[in-house]
């Protein structure tokens, strides 16, 4: 099902939850990327992951949304292989960002023990964290 209106705005009823309370820019990238990739691949589970894969190029899954990352690029070794890799994802982390910018990003989602994690643990606490936020706003 198209996930934009005739003029191109992204259809709020047919966003997953956390685009909705994510910026405009950001629902208008997910919803024309799933548009056009249902256009090639069909509906269903290879257009969602395109579009989420774009998303991910220039957003991060901070909390219970999307926000803007400071540097556009993939966010994770699955995105960095392209389709069919083998790499990890991170779920909308930005993995391969600083360790500096993943700990601040811990201490805004009150991460315990951030301040004794690696970048690995890090990443993996923020996803936790994210998911919980997401659960706690639907």
């Amino acid at each position: 099902m198209p996930k934009t209106n005739k003029d191109g705005s992204p259809k709020q009823s047919e966003l997953p939850s956390t685009l909705k309370r994510s910026d405009p820019k950001a629902q208008r990238t997910f919803a024309k990327t799933h548009d056009s990739a249902e256009e090639t691949y069909g509906e269903g589970e290879r257009a969602n992951r395109t579009a989420y894969a774009a998303l991910k190029h220039s957003y991060e899954k901070v909390g219970d949304h999307w926000e803007a990352k400071d540097e556009k690029g993939p966010s994770d070794t699955k995105a960095e292989g392209g389709r069919g890799s083998r790499g990890e994802t991170a779920g909308g982390v930005d993995a391969n960002a600083s360790k500096e910018h993943l700990y601040d990003l811990a201490k805004r989602l009150d991460v315990p023990g951030r301040s004794s994690m690696s970048k690995d643990e890090l990443v993996e606490a923020i996803q936790k964290a994210n998911d919980k936020e997401t659960r706690q706003s639907r």
